[in-house]
């Protein structure tokens, strides 16, 4: 099921933030696992164009961090991609 996909990003990404070693890339994860979560639950979920600007910052944060943040945050980027497939459009 599509909202299972944003309930799991939800979660690699917040296995990703307790891993960060920046104070900023745990609070920008932190903030993106809450939207992923709320996104789970909500009545519609995410567009294209607000999931590439996930998969943007969650990028940017793997490249900056890397190690086990960037391993989490691979399967956080895998879930998205899955649930991507489901959302019309582009």
């Amino acid at each position: 099921m599509a909202r299972d996909e944003l309930k799991s990003a939800a979660e690699s990404i917040e296995r990703a933030a307790d891993e960060a070693s920046d104070d900023a890339a745990t609070d920008r994860l932190q903030n993106q696992s809450e939207q992923f979560a709320a996104y789970a639950t909500a009545d519609r979920g995410p567009d294209h164009g607000q999931l590439a600007r996930h998969e943007h910052i969650l990028n940017e944060v793997a490249d900056e961090e890397g190690g086990d943040v960037a391993s989490g945050l691979e399967d956080a980027l895998e879930s998205i991609s899955a649930f991507r497939e489901t959302v019309e459009g582009v």
